[in-house]
């Protein structure tokens, strides 16, 4: 890849071309496990490996990403659940603002400790509009960022936030249903974010069928993060 990992993004995006990306959690998957998933990964249309979780109860992050590097060529990108999950290993990474919630830590507490870190760091910082969308159940990001998600019948309110994000300078906005949940973000509320921002969509959180993601991506996301599903399915990209 020659361009930057937001420049491929934004040039996906204009040409409407649809990214997927796997999550991988080193809480939910040991080292040995890796070179089996990273096959599995290589004979799907994958484009992106984002790591990360909500939590992190092992202090594995930089082994798991070095090895995940020794058996891939994708970018990895790191999905932070705190500013602990910070290893210059990965290609680059999220810059959260849980703009959805109300917390200052998400807001910018965690950025500020995160900061100092990252500026010694090759990583390309890509700053990144969060909201969490309501999904049918209480998922582990909202309990950890003790936030309310936003109501998935409240398009408007995702749009607005996500305006807002773009107009403080962030470079991409990410609708997450969050791990496990029910029911993945509406159709409607992503087609509602993407009718006002310029930015790329990530759509995360509750994909589990074809048709699912065939409908975020027709509503305008960008890019879609398939997780929970992964985990329980090895041959869910063969269904997807």
């Amino acid at each position: 890849m020659n361009d930057s990992l937001i420049e491929y993004l934004k040039k996906s995006k204009k040409a409407n071309e649809k990214l997927l990306a796997i999550l991988l959690d080193p809480d939910k998957l040991s080292l040995d496990r890796i070179p089996e998933k990273m096959r599995l990964i290589h004979q799907s249309n994958i484009n992106f490996i984002l790591v990360g979780g909500s939590l992190l109860f092992t202090n594995i992050l930089d082994s798991f990403i070095k090895t995940i590097k020794e058996h891939t060529t994708l970018p990895v990108i790191i999905f932070p659940g705190s500013a602990m999950q910070i290893s210059n290993h990965a290609d680059g990474i999220l810059f959260l603002s849980l703009l959805s919630g109300r917390n200052p830590d998400f807001l910018i507490g965690n950025h500020v400790l995160a900061a100092p870190i990252l500026q010694h760091t090759d990583l390309e910082i890509i700053p990144t509009s969060y909201l969490i969308i309501e999904s049918g159940r209480e998922t582990t990001a909202s309990y950890i960022s003790n936030t309310k998600p936003i109501p998935r019948h409240k398009p408007e309110i995702a749009m607005a936030t996500a305006l807002a994000g773009q107009m403080m300078g962030h470079q991409l906005v990410y609708l997450d249903g969050g791990s496990g949940a029910q029911y993945p973000v509406p159709p409607a509320l992503i087609q509602q974010v993407a009718a006002h921002v310029v930015n790329p969509i990530i759509i995360g959180g509750g994909i589990q069928t074809k048709e699912q993601l065939n409908a975020a991506f027709e509503a305008g996301a960008t890019m879609v993060v398939i997780g929970t599903a992964f985990e329980e399915d090895e041959l869910v990209l063969q269904k997807l």
